[in-house]
């Protein structure tokens, strides 16, 4: 008897010492992890969890939901904040935006200005003026605040553009809503900007028009401003509907438009040589200013990836004028018109 109670002591002590010791606490803590990786993740694409409260090495999450503006879901589907820099395809797909205001601008001031009017220069350096102006206050507003950078979230596909089309219903009844700026800010500052040019425009503009143009009528002065007026609401509804697709199609959009403008300009101002070309001052200016564009374009499609191999595709450029006024003479209508007369 004396023996079976000493062997049960035993048994007793050596279980105790077995539940306090690090086996016992693997044990624990592996039943801990596994708990924890138990959780269920964020349904849909965009849901996550914040950070509600942060207590040293230990965090706190919220419920499912959007994320704040300046975050997006990561992996794991918990909200990080957008530190990342902009890439240059990025400031490219900026550029190009921000160029469509500056560019109608210009092709409505020389629309209404007229051939004599002294006063097209001066407009289109005011509308240079503030559209850079624009730009500048846009990029000191957003974050961060007073400085000429931004941070942002890298754009991985094209859903990250339309988040409201993928808010999640886990029941098949009630969406849980988690529409948010996946692409911050690449979406909402060219909305700023667009803003922008449109208050420096109305503050400068009319100022300027009343002052120096003086050689048209009064119904004829204001025409480009009213012209603004209406493209600055198109342009904010483009950016609006298709803002993620003209972020993957903008290379293409300014190479194709390019070539099409050029060829439409060379053959409205009858150039068909070389010499043509010199005898007026715009000519040029037109001329450089498309292969600006057209270089513009090759970059945002190559993204100098390998500089090696990219920039020497920027030789291309002149080809499309090249191209143009080699072939014009075998295109012009009124030889084609007496060929098909004389019967040849």
């Amino acid at each position: 008897m004396v023996r079976l109670l000493a062997a049960a002591a035993v048994a007793a002590l050596l279980a105790s010492a077995a539940a306090d010791g690090p086996l016992a606490t693997g044990l624990v803590q592996q039943g801990r992890h596994h708990n924890t990786e138990s959780e269920p993740m964020c349904p849909g694409l965009y849901c996550g969890k914040s950070i509600t409260n942060r207590n040293g090495s230990q965090l706190q999450y919220g419920e499912c939901g959007v994320c704040p503006r300046g975050e997006r879901t990561n992996n794991s589907k918990i909200c990080d904040k957008c530190n990342e820099s902009p890439d240059l395809y990025d400031w490219l797909y900026l550029g190009f935006m921000a160029m469509l205001p500056l560019v109608l601008h210009w092709f409505f001031i020389e629309w209404y200005s007229g051939k004599k009017s002294s006063s097209a220069f001066f407009q289109h350096v005011t509308a240079l003026l503030e559209c850079s102006a624009a730009a500048i206050v846009t990029l000191l507003v957003n974050d961060p605040v007073g400085e000429l950078k931004i941070r942002s979230c890298r754009v991985k596909m094209l859903s990250d553009w339309y988040t409201m089309l993928y808010n999640p219903s886990p029941d098949y009844i009630n969406t849980l809503h988690c529409t948010q700026e996946a692409v911050f800010p690449l979406y909402t500052i060219v909305f700023i900007y667009y803003a922008f040019c449109l208050v420096f425009m109305m503050l400068l503009r009319p100022l300027l028009v009343k002052k120096i143009a003086c050689g048209l009528g009064k119904s004829d002065r204001f025409k480009s401003i009213y012209a603004a007026l209406y493209f600055f609401p198109i342009l904010t509804v483009l950016q609006a509907v298709g803002g993620g697709l003209l972020y993957y199609a903008f290379p293409y959009i300014i190479l194709v438009l390019s070539l099409v403008t050029l060829a439409v300009y060379m053959s409205a101002s009858e150039i068909q040589t070389y010499k043509d070309l010199f005898t007026k001052k715009k000519r040029l200016v037109v001329l450089f200013s498309h292969w600006i564009l057209h270089a513009y374009g090759i970059i945002s499609i190559s993204r100098l990836d390998k500089l090696d191999q990219d920039l020497p595709l920027l030789a291309l450029v002149p080809t499309p004028a090249l191209f143009y006024l080699l072939t014009a003479k075998y295109t012009e209508p009124s030889r084609i018109l007496s060929e098909g007369g004389n019967g040849h």
